[in-house]
């Protein structure tokens, strides 16, 4: 497994990292010794770094994350949760304020099992938060031992820079990496988003190089659309009844042919284009059973070569986006139509 630098930081991580997601009952895989067992697998093949957050199935990611690290694996790892995300009925339990990202931390590290994670991560931008008390709770956390560093996750280019201004103007801890959703279908983060993190050198771990399985090889023109849970959640990056989705799955189709003329599989044409781009750091995994997680190890970690990208991107050019839902994050100034009509 190849070993990158995580931004400025210094510390080295998989090219591959493991995301935990699909780990627990509400969104993923019940059995928690498979979750184990998933989790060692990967570790014994070389990925040293794993990534969870509060959000994914209430918690139940972090304890299963934290039953297979205990026994003496954990010092091998680095570990990766998020908040921000909606954990309970309470106004409060959500967000990214200093009030709730103290009190969530330490939930986090309870669920996990250990006494810090080695990168925090918020998981969304939150508009009603200013950028400076989040960084400042990130910052006390740091101090406290409880966290080493802090990221983002899903951030435009503007606010990822506003961050680092803030940062520095403020005397607070930067954040040190940006989690963006990435892959041969979703190219909308190399506009800007990549070449801001390579400006400020912040380390890049794309989520969703698989596009939400659009890239698994089971979307094809051909063929029945396989059924999950994720499609009946996120109709809108599904239903083929909206041009962008159709768009997706002719794509697919394409780089499914492209795939086998180069003699691989999608997956790992799609793992590999993700890896080629030189802002990436390591690019998230999220199997939900091992046979998951086996059809993906052996993807090329350092990446693909420059005749191969070129015929990905007479498929889907570069900066493209063919479904804008898949980008996860819509800009307030868009969602609210109040803030951009003068009343």
């Amino acid at each position: 497994m190849q070993m990158r630098v995580l931004g400025s930081t210094g510390v080295r991580v998989s090219s591959f990292c493991l995301g935990a997601m699909m780990f627990g009952s509400t969104w993923g895989n019940p059995d928690h010794d498979e979750g184990v067992r998933i989790i060692h697998r990967a570790l014994d093949s070389g990925i040293n770094f794993i990534d969870t957050a509060d959000v994914y199935s209430g918690g139940e990611s972090e304890v299963i994350v934290g039953k297979a690290l205990a026994g003496g694996r954990r010092d091998d790892v680095v570990l990766a949760t998020k908040a921000h995300g909606v954990m309970g009925t309470d106004v409060n339990e959500r967000g990214s304020s200093r009030r709730w990202l103290i009190r969530e931390c330490e939930a986090s590290l309870r669920r996990l099992g250990t006494d810090h994670v080695d990168l925090y991560q918020v998981h969304r931008p939150d508009p009603d938060t200013d950028i400076d008390e989040t960084l400042g709770a990130l910052t006390d956390l740091i101090r406290a031992g409880k966290i080493c560093y802090a990221g983002t996750s899903t951030f435009p280019a503007d606010l990822i820079v506003e961050a680092q201004w803030t940062a520095q103007r403020r005397g607070r801890e930067r954040f040190v990496c940006e989690q963006p959703p990435y892959s041969i279908l979703v190219r909308g983060v190399e506009a800007a988003v990549l070449p801001a993190c390579q400006r400020h050198r912040l380390g890049v771990i794309t989520w969703g190089p698989l596009a939400s399985g659009w890239l698994s090889g089971q979307y094809r023109l051909d063929s029945d659309l396989p059924a999950s849970r994720r499609s009946q959640r996120l109709p809108q990056r599904f239903d083929l009844s909206l041009s962008a989705n159709r768009a997706k799955l002719e794509a697919a189709d394409k780089l499914a042919n492209l795939a086998a003329e180069a003699g691989m599989s999608l997956i790992h044409l799609a793992l590999g284009f993700v890896v080629s781009h030189p802002a990436v750091t390591s690019a998230i995994l999220g199997p939900r059973t091992m046979a998951h997680l086996e059809s993906q190890l052996d993807a090329p970690a350092d990446g693909l070569p420059a005749d191969l990208l070129d015929r990905i991107d007479e498929i889907v050019p570069a900066g493209v986006t063919l479904n804008p839902a898949d980008g996860s994050y819509v800009p307030p100034a868009l969602a609210d139509p109040a803030l951009r009509r003068r009343h």
